[in-house]
């Protein structure tokens, strides 16, 4: 079987290697730092040692999967600690194809690239349906695209790239297509913190055995190195998930699992309210900075990316090394993402050089 490098990995290099400073836009790591109790209770973990040094049950802490089950509205052996949002959506997509009810997966274009090469791993069909220019998407044309082939929909709101939130009645129909298929959604909400329209809706919401909800601390809590996340499923799906995770982990890190149910007990709304203001405000400096570039794009309702058009410089490979070369911002290829955006380039907020970014993107292009 071939797997494609993600285009991810090369961009990084690629920046890293250049000949001048270059302002990371690439990458999904928050730069505004953990709460304090993260470090607390990996201080207060260190101290524990003996039993608390070995592995964890393989599902997860119990006590961290209470904590999840409890905020989630949901039984406590529902719950799957994971690896991070990425072990989750294997799992999901994994217990989509075990049911052994289709062997083709729905997915929005443009895509996060993982998904389509977690269908590549599991021996799956791929099928696209087109998001509006803004990211929307049309439960209508799923239902189109929808089969007694489809063994799952994947879909990611807030989304990642575009930044659209799906709504209620999107959320709704979109359980409604998998239950009359029997097909399987999996709903991946690890932006669920950065909603900036109150228009998120969780597939958790309405009650059904067709949808696995997945999610992870990484992007909430600042701690993308830790690798904890977590899948909710339905009840009759979720012992073979937990046993494909053993085979594949057979545990999480202790540590990180301990650092984060510290964290969900002590951290106030306030840290992600503040997350949350601090991006709009970066949202509001770039899209500034794209007008005065001449740039088409999307302003995000959630997450913290935001993609970009350019007059007659095409979102291409050759072109994003290219930006990073002569204009020092490095941003991902819209062909990372599909065919529907290929000509677009992908930045992320996630750094504190915004301000300064926009200024080279304007630069850069109104001397073109």
């Amino acid at each position: 079987m071939d797997y494609d490098t993600p285009l991810f990995f090369h961009v990084m290099t690629y920046a890293t290697d250049a000949d001048r400073d270059v302002i990371d836009m690439v990458s999904g790591n928050p730069d505004w730092g953990s709460p304090p109790s993260i470090a607390d209770g990996l201080h207060e973990y260190a101290d524990l040692g003996g039993a608390d040094f070995q592995y964890p049950p393989s599902e997860g802490l119990l006590e961290l999967r209470e904590e999840i089950a409890a905020r989630r509205d949901v039984d406590l052996s529902q719950v799957v600690v994971t690896a991070g949002g990425g072990e989750a959506n294997y799992l999901a997509m994994a217990r989509a194809m075990e049911r052994e009810a289709g062997d083709e997966f729905i997915l929005t274009d443009p895509v996060y690239p993982y998904y389509p090469g977690k269908t590549t791993m599991l021996d799956a069909k791929q099928r696209f349906v087109a998001t509006a220019e803004d990211g929307t998407l049309d439960p209508d044309d799923v239902r189109e695209a929808a089969s007694e082939d489809t063994a799952g929909i994947v879909v990611n709101s807030p989304n990642n790239p575009t930044g659209a939130v799906y709504d209620e009645e999107t959320m709704r129909e979109l359980v409604e297509i998998v239950e009359e298929y029997d097909a399987l959604l999996v709903s991946d909400e690890v932006y669920d913190h950065f909603d900036f329209s109150g228009k998120f809706t969780s597939a958790l919401t309405f009650d059904s055995d067709h949808r696995v909800v997945t999610n992870s601390f990484s992007k909430s809590l600042a701690i993308t190195g830790f690798r904890v996340g977590y899948a909710v499923f339905p009840p009759d799906l979720v012992d073979v998930a937990k046993t494909r995770h053993m085979l594949t982990n057979v545990a999480g890190s202790r540590p990180s699992q301990y650092a984060v149910l510290h964290a969900l007990r002590e951290t106030t709304r306030e840290y992600y309210e503040g997350n949350r203001t601090l991006l709009e405000s970066r949202v509001e400096t770039f899209t500034d900075a794209l007008d005065a570039a001449g740039a088409d794009y999307t302003t995000p309702d959630g997450a913290f990316y935001v993609m970009a058009r350019f007059p007659d410089f095409p979102g291409t490979l050759s072109n994003v090394e290219r930006l990073i070369d002569e204009g020092g911002v490095a941003g991902m290829p819209g062909e990372a993402f599909g065919s529907s955006r290929d000509d677009w380039i992908r930045f992320a907020l996630v750094t504190p050089r915004v301000e300064e970014a926009a200024e080279r993107l304007a630069d850069y292009f109104s001397d073109r």
